[in-house]
């Protein structure tokens, strides 16, 4: 029987998803990349792999997706493996953010997943199979000024996957919810990074904007290590639910537990004096 496997990827025209895109290429496996631009990508893959099949797609378009879906299911009979990689990223602290910015980061980073989620579920179901991978980030385990939209829109991710894991296992589906660190793409660049167009100077949102920036270039992950790293998780019998990537990430999501927890036992008797006698 073969192994070889389709993957559907969203937000693979640059970064993470064009690595991962990649890596998958050349591992033997299908690929039904996505993106909103088609002219960077086909650059750097070219238009000549029988198994490649990339399609324009903009995930808060739902009717698109739902298009692309089953497009795509056509050409290569089933999708084996969903990586919903589409991500925004905005800074801004909350009270700068307008309606329509905090809304714009919500569509994209889970919205825009959850309609991939639900459009490609029921081909998953008749299958019995498949892997769903959601990139959250290790900013939904945890936040810091400047970066609230962004990392609300990650804890949601993980909220959302954890209760699609009990959906889907019944149908032998399997869920993994990514949570990178600081990878060297070019997302904490000046071109990607998108900053709310209303600024208080009592925030002093132009400091907080330049310390994400100061890290381009210098992120602590390899984006081609991590794409190994879901080819690997993709060939497993039981792959985990929850996986930081990266030192950075992984310390991180342990320190902010640890507190957690430590916060939890100060205020336990508190906690508890709510409970009927």
């Amino acid at each position: 029987m073969s192994t070889q496997k389709v993957w559907f990827i969203t937000g693979a025209s640059k970064g993470m998803g064009l690595e991962v895109t990649k890596a998958v290429l050349n591992h033997g496996d299908k690929v039904i990349a996505t993106s909103r631009s088609t002219d960077s990508f086909l650059e750097s893959l070219g238009e000549d792999n029988r198994n490649l099949l990339h399609l324009k797609m903009d995930v808060t378009n739902e009717q698109e997706v739902k298009d692309i879906i089953s497009k795509s299911v056509k050409v290569f009979g089933q999708i084996g493996v969903v990586v919903n990689n589409a991500g925004y990223n905005l800074l801004g602290n909350i009270e700068e953010l307008s309606d329509s910015e905090l809304r714009e980061t919500m569509d994209v980073n889970v919205f825009g997943m959850t309609n991939v989620i639900r459009h490609i579920l029921p081909h998953l179901r008749r299958q019995k199979s498949g892997h769903i991978i959601n990139i959250s980030s290790m900013m939904g385990y945890m936040s810091y000024p400047g970066n609230g939209s962004y990392s609300a829109s990650k804890f949601a991710v993980i909220g959302l996957s954890e209760a699609l894991a009990q959906e889907v296992e019944p149908f032998g589906i399997d869920v993994t919810i990514l949570a990178p660190g600081t990878f060297r793409t070019s997302f904490m660049s000046e071109s990607s990074l998108a900053v709310a167009k209303n600024k208080i100077d009592a925030y002093n949102l132009k400091e907080q904007v330049e310390t994400f920036r100061s890290f381009d270039g210098k992120q602590l992950g390899d984006p081609k290590k991590l794409a190994q790293v879901l080819i690997q998780i993709s060939r497993m019998e039981n792959p985990p639910l929850h996986l930081p990537l990266g030192s950075d990430s992984f310390n991180a999501i342990l320190g902010s537990r640890d507190r957690e927890q430590e916060e939890l036992k100060e205020w336990k008797e508190l906690s508890l004096s709510t409970d009927f006698k």
